[in-house]
């Protein structure tokens, strides 16, 4: 199934039933008044969140939904029966918006929200209401009233605690396989991650997060290269961001030789920074409020450097002071595991305020 998480409908509700122009005619009720029913009214249009859908998919299929008119009154002043609703269901974290003005109509957050978007015309009386000690044989009775259409855009963006950004290759397709039982495809080129990953991360019984790999971030992203912005909505609702840096881009200051005690180190870091700064500006062209949130950031392929700590030490030192940033930046790898559940209690931690 395709990731589909943009999606444009149009939807209708049911017009009202018209009334009807009776009279009573029985045997022995020579002079029968008026007895023409009200129309039915018509059906209502609501949208349901629910668990069970994960895209937008069923969206590109059909785009067209009407519910039904109102049914006619009828004799005896017998009511048309009202037309029937329709309850269109879709995935937990879904924005509507009017397709023409952008406006937010409804943002559904929790599961088995209900809103009524469209409203059903109201059905038309019929002549027997408009008997009166003057009028009385009315002869005319309303027409339904028209029901509400709107066109809609609707927009997923996933629910997510935290938010796993950086270059392709970075390793956040293989780090969220680690933290939790996601099968992300992972292969050994850029753009393998197509789109956005979901896992659970589980802490101790009945604790968890959810924990999502947002995938297409490069310098100049927000301006359509590579994925372009299109799953950077995905980070909107996330509380925490895990910006991952790639690691190997340390192994050519490692061996280069260079006079200046700690050096070596001082460039690496400064790579290091210049990718970070990229993502970050590209978060900041997007929406500026992405990049106040709450971010931890952590540089991967740690196994690369076996006993060289003193040289990832002298690294991180720079790289804090590049970025001017006093927050603990961590070494791990998402191959072997290392370091993994330390981030992953961090990260709890977070959450919850502790940190």
């Amino acid at each position: 199934m395709r990731f589909i998480d943009s999606a444009k409908i149009k939807i209708s509700a049911g017009h009202g039933g018209p009334g009807c122009v009776s009279f009573r005619r029985e045997k022995f009720a020579p002079v029968g008044g008026p007895d023409g029913g009200d129309g039915g009214r018509g059906g209502d249009v609501f949208f349901t969140s629910t668990t069970g859908l994960g895209t937008l998919q069923d969206f590109r299929f059909k785009r067209i939904y009407k519910a039904e008119n109102g049914h006619h009154g009828s004799g005896t002043n017998k009511a048309g029966r009202d037309g029937e609703d329709i309850e269109i269901k879709i995935p937990v974290g879904t924005v509507i918006k009017q397709a023409e003005t952008e406006e937010v109509l409804f943002d559904f957050t929790e599961p088995n929200q209900r809103w009524l978007a469209v409203k059903g015309g109201r059905g038309g009386k019929g002549n027997a209401h408009f008997v009166s000690s003057t009028f009385q044989a009315p002869k005319m009775a309303q027409p339904g009233e028209p029901g509400q259409d709107l066109e809609l855009t609707l927009e997923l963006k996933l629910l997510a605690d935290v938010g796993l950004i950086g270059y392709p290759n970075a390793g956040k397709s293989t780090l969220i396989s680690r933290m939790s039982a996601a099968q992300p495809k992972i292969a050994d080129y850029p753009f393998t991650t197509l789109v956005p990953n979901l896992g659970v991360v589980f802490v101790e019984e009945f604790q968890h997060y959810v924990v999502a790999d947002i995938p297409g971030l490069i310098e100049g992203a927000s301006e359509g290269a590579g994925l372009g912005h299109r799953f950077l909505k995905h980070i909107e609702r996330t509380q925490i961001l895990v910006h991952l840096l790639d690691g190997a881009h340390l192994l050519e200051f490692t061996t280069r030789p260079d006079d200046e005690p700690g050096a070596n180190a001082k460039h690496g870091a400064d790579e290091l920074a210049r990718l970070y700064k990229n993502i970050r500006k590209e978060l900041h062209a997007y929406n500026p409020e992405l990049t106040s949130k709450q971010e931890f950031v952590v540089i991967n392929k740690a196994d690369l450097f076996y006993g060289q700590d003193g040289f990832l030490d002298e690294v991180i030192k720079h790289f804090q002071k590049k970025i001017k940033s006093q927050a603990p930046v961590q070494m791990l790898s998402s191959a072997t595991g290392e370091g993994v559940r330390d981030l992953s209690l961090t990260l709890w931690r977070a959450l919850k305020g502790e940190l």
